[in-house]
């Protein structure tokens, strides 16, 4: 057969271009809007949304009774992970900025994000909350799996000199993400561990599951639908 040749413009070809320029702007404004301005990390306004998707995928695939019968909840919960929450905060991030000044408090922010990305996988969620405050949202097939990479964060930091600052440490407090929970519910629960984090001594990594467990914190209490909140 005989192939058809077309010939392109070099108008053509600067319309392409100039089209391709204006989409990778607007991308570069949406990841920007998405995205801590010191730091880089995602920040606190995309939080909801991401956890928002976690939650409605738990309860999907609940609520999901038929699909893959064959193979018992359990076992597909343990073969694809579970969500975790982490909250990192920056032990006594004020006298870092009284003593050193807030140009070097940022820079502590800044390299800690760092440390932060070396230290977890692509996939995993950081987030800036503000302030001293970060998030991860991790997914691991057991919490061993999850204590480890934490540990391996603080440890990370501990280890690190920071340019004129010299020895920073963080408190990590976090917690399982479950079906039928809400977002409040799951960062309550992790603020719970980094409270139990900073009361001990600070510079460690606190399980909420494993504090509920020995009786170091109480259940949180559900809150109560009668109560007209105004």
């Amino acid at each position: 057969g005989i192939e058809a040749v077309v010939a392109i413009s070099p108008e053509h070809v600067r319309l392409v271009q100039s089209s391709l320029r204006i989409y990778r702007n607007f991308q570069g404004l949406l990841d920007y809007s998405e995205r801590d301005t010191l730091t880089g990390l995602l920040n606190r306004k995309t939080f909801d949304e991401n956890l928002g998707k976690i939650l409605m995928g738990l309860s999907a695939s609940e609520s999901n009774t038929t699909a893959d019968a064959q193979t018992p909840p359990r076992r597909r919960q343990n073969e694809d992970g579970k969500h975790w929450l982490a909250v990192v905060d920056v032990d006594h991030f004020k006298r870092v900025n009284d003593q050193f000044g807030h140009l070097y408090g940022d820079e502590v922010l800044l390299l800690l994000a760092r440390i932060m990305q070396q230290s977890f996988r692509h996939q995993d969620r950081l987030f800036r909350f503000g302030g001293e405050e970060f998030v991860i949202i991790l997914r691991a097939t057991s919490e061993d799996e999850v204590s480890v990479a934490l540990e391996r964060l603080r440890s990370s930091v501990e280890a690190y000199l920071f340019p004129q600052v010299g020895r920073v440490t963080v408190s990590v407090g976090y917690t399982g993400i479950n079906s039928g929970d809400t977002i409040p519910d799951i960062v309550g629960r992790a603020d719970d561990a980094l409270y139990v984090a900073k009361e001990s001594g600070r510079n460690q990594v606190s399980s909420y599951e494993r504090l509920l467990a020995s009786g170091k914190v109480s259940p949180r209490e559900a809150p109560n639908s009668d109560i007209e909140l105004f």
